[in-house]
């Protein structure tokens, strides 16, 4: 029995969340073609996991790579912390399709989350999945429909749509499910999907209606308003009879710690009794980094970065938005949730704001008002401005990996230029390094389950996430002891340590900790995982 590499003598975890079990691996060709003793078998390559765990490679469901993945250099951070897999185009925001009228403030709307999007063909899903085709890629890659994306590729960033708008969102909604998109995934915390009610929702996404086509909701609230939006969420599953995601589930606000995500959990538990296929994910951070546009209350967001930018510096709207951060409850208000002082500058795009990258709203702001400094400071960057948040609890967080309905994601984002968060280079470490081995939260099985299977079958990737034969052969070999997330939010750009060998379909693609250049990876389309 020949095989092309061997990984003899690990304890595998099979991705199942079963205890580590002493087996050698035999891969051929892209699969995984043996476990067990395979001490008498010939292969090309023997690689030796004696002390180490082998597990799937891991799948992170929920970033927000889809410019980044055809820049150079792009897999570097992924694949030197274990991921294989990865999944764009979440919360409402994929960077396709993008064209028509309305495709450079669609593209500026971006910019803070998925960086410089310019010269990428994303017209549609099928142009990007084809100029991903014919580059090498590093890990596999897949997108989800982004219905933000969508919506403001038929009307902008207007408040009300037509019958004629609905019409042709369900149509361009179909068409990138027909090119592969794995699922579809909303925004209700930015615009334009801010501007739609529920109803408007389903009417929308009509054209996913009785299938197991899964559905990834950014909530309207994670705060005060957190509880009846999983009732909106899930109400919306149910009307449409589809897999429910519910994105990086946290309490945002001091206030709610330690009781709130205990609530959300329960009534995701009584959801999942009464017969809803609903799940939930959250990152290992106790901060999140997004566009600073979403600190301002939805009707600040109508019509483009352009005229929110005019917006803000306009002394009647002014007013009214100093009196909406000193009140404002029917929005996630960051500026009570948090405070200015818990609010960082992580990237900008005017050269001479630079300087304030890494300070908070509230030291930017010197003796001025916070509040009037964001709103100029976004105004004169035309909304293209990140933050770093700092929102939630590392209890809470346990809590939700506690979960058996929960899994991992790092909901890592791209700007161009600034700090990016520790999450993009460190996620996957970190959940070992911190959940696992220091807080004793997860076992070590239990964490590996979160990170490739739970993830690969919510999305169809039945191939993925799992160490048995036929499986694809993405493995990881490491020593949970040794795993270490050295990235900081100081320091976000440093390798994670301790992830000795990833391959990617049966390539190497690190080898003693190294990335070794060889790229394996592929577009995971719906229509062929």
């Amino acid at each position: 029995m020949d095989f092309d590499c061997i990984v003899k003598n690990g304890m595998v975890l099979d991705g199942s969340g079963a205890e580590a079990f002493r087996a050698d691996v035999g891969v051929r060709g892209r699969s995984i073609a043996a476990i067990g003793d395979l001490s008498a078998a010939h292969a090309g390559e023997i690689l030796d996991a004696a002390g180490k765990v082998v597990a799937p490679g891991f799948v992170d469901a929920h970033r927000h790579a889809d410019a980044a993945i055809l820049r150079d250099g792009f897999g570097a951070a992924e694949l030197r912390q274990g991921l294989t897999a990865v999944i764009n185009g979440n919360c409402g925001l994929s960077a396709a399709p993008v064209f028509g009228a309305h495709a450079g403030e669609t593209a500026a709307y971006l910019y803070p989350v998925t960086g410089a999007i310019e010269g990428l063909p994303l017209e549609s899903l099928a142009a990007y999945h084809g100029a991903l085709k014919t580059r090498p890629l590093p890990l596999h890659a897949g997108m989800l429909a982004g219905l933000g994306t969508i919506r403001a590729a038929v009307a902008g960033f207007q408040r009300d749509l037509g019958d004629g708008d609905y019409a042709a969102i369900r149509s361009l909604l179909e068409r990138t499910l027909s090119e592969g998109a794995l699922g579809v995934s909303l925004g209700l915390g930015y615009a334009p999907e801010c501007f739609f009610d529920t109803a408007g929702l389903v009417r929308a996404l009509e054209p996913i209606r009785n299938t197991k086509i899964p559905l990834s909701v950014h909530m309207r609230s994670e705060s005060m308003n957190l509880l009846p939006s999983i009732d909106e969420a899930a109400a919306l599953a149910r009307a449409l009879n589809v897999p429910l995601e519910i994105s990086h589930l946290k309490a945002v606000g001091r206030e709610r710690w330690g009781t709130l995500v205990y609530d959300a959990l329960e009534a995701i538990r009584r959801a999942r009794e009464d017969g809803l296929d609903v799940m939930c994910d959250a990152y290992p951070y106790t901060a999140g980094s997004t566009q600073l546009l979403h600190v301002l209350p939805p009707e600040f967001l109508t019509d483009g970065t352009d005229a929110i930018a005019a917006r803000l510096i306009d002394p009647d709207a002014q007013k009214v938005l100093e009196a909406r951060f000193e009140t404002g409850t029917d929005y996630d208000n960051y500026a009570m949730l948090i405070g200015w002082e818990n609010i960082e500058i992580a990237s900008v795009k005017c050269e001479a704001d630079r300087p304030l990258v890494g300070k908070t709203i509230a030291e930017a702001a010197g003796d001025g008002e916070p509040w009037r400094f964001c709103a100029e400071l976004l105004s004169r960057n035309r909304c293209a401005v990140t933050m770093i948040d700092r929102l939630t609890a590392e209890d809470d967080i346990a809590a939700i990996y506690r979960a058996p309905f929960s899994y991992v994601i790092s909901d890592a984002t791209y700007p161009t230029g600034g700090r990016m968060h520790p999450r993009v280079y460190g996620t996957c470490a970190h959940v070992i390094e911190r959940f696992v081995n220091v807080r004793r939260s997860l076992s070590l099985a239990e964490a590996v389950k979160k990170m490739t299977r739970m993830p690969a079958d919510r999305y169809g990737l039945i191939k993925k996430g799992r160490v048995e034969i036929g499986a694809d052969a993405d493995l990881v070999i490491f020593d949970p002891e040794r795993v270490h997330a050295r990235a900081t939010f100081a320091a976000p750009k440093t390798f994670a340590e301790g992830i000795d060998t990833v391959l990617v379909n049966g390539t190497a693609a690190v080898e003693n900790g190294a990335c070794t250049g060889r790229t394996n990876g592929t577009v995971l389309e719906r229509r062929n995982v």
